[in-house]
């Protein structure tokens, strides 16, 4: 007794209609084809039947395939549209617009060296002695307003031994007549900043060698030393 067994992913009705003695034909509807069988003529049928399937499930996989892959461009290029729209985001400050308002009308005071600040807001703690470590935040900007370095945007405070030459000359003298608590802007000329300048990076404008920075300062503690409320 001869039989045939085919196993498709459709069910088991093709696979009846594939087998047995008699001679019937049958017609059965697969996803929009007719296969139309015999027991005498049911591989040649089924032979081509599969090649109909097999051609038509491969297109249907391919337009799938080729639908997904033009969604995701969309959307990638309307996220990229959407990232270009958006304002450049804003650097956290130690002055802010009030601030910068109300500094216009504080005194400025000018140093031998060529130091100048002021001061706005005068602390109520010590001044750090030489050779003390200070923790200070600081926002370091060229004269436009430019910010090229910055405490606030790395998350911690900057701590390092005054008056010891660890820092630039401006930045060591501005801190040192400061008191834990206040907040001072310095005006650095350009022999007291960087003699050999910085170089630009992303989102960091250059500095010129011995060129004048301006340095917002806050005395945030000074480790060792206790507190002294005035």
């Amino acid at each position: 007794m001869a039989s045939a067994s085919l196993l498709l992913p459709f069910g088991s009705s093709f696979s009846k209609c594939l087998s047995g003695r008699h001679q019937t034909v049958r017609k059965i509807s697969i996803e929009g084809f007719m296969i139309q069988c015999s027991s005498s003529e049911s591989r040649l049928q089924a032979s081509k039947t599969i090649d109909h399937i097999k051609e038509w499930e491969f297109v249907k996989r391919r337009d799938i395939i080729g639908l997904g892959f033009g969604l995701s461009g969309l959307l990638l290029g309307s996220s990229s549209a959407k990232a270009a729209g958006l304002p450049p985001e804003q650097k956290s400050r130690l002055c802010d617009d009030d601030c910068e308002k109300e500094i216009e009308n504080v005194p400025m005071v000018s140093t031998e060296s060529g130091l100048q600040y002021k001061d706005i807001k005068v602390g109520r703690g010590p001044s750090p002695p030489v050779g003390f470590q200070v923790a200070a935040n600081y926002v370091a900007m060229v004269p436009s307003g430019q910010i090229f370095d910055s405490s606030l945007e790395k998350g911690q405070v900057y701590i390092f031994r005054v008056g010891s030459g660890q820092v630039i000359k401006g930045l060591d003298e501005g801190i040192l007549s400061m008191k834990v608590g206040g907040k001072r802007r310095l005006y650095i000329p350009g022999p007291l900043a960087f003699p050999k300048g910085l170089t630009s990076a992303p989102g960091r404008p250059r500095v010129a060698a011995n060129s004048p920075v301006i340095f917002d300062v806050s005395l945030e503690y000074i480790p060792g030393l206790e507190d002294e409320e005035e």
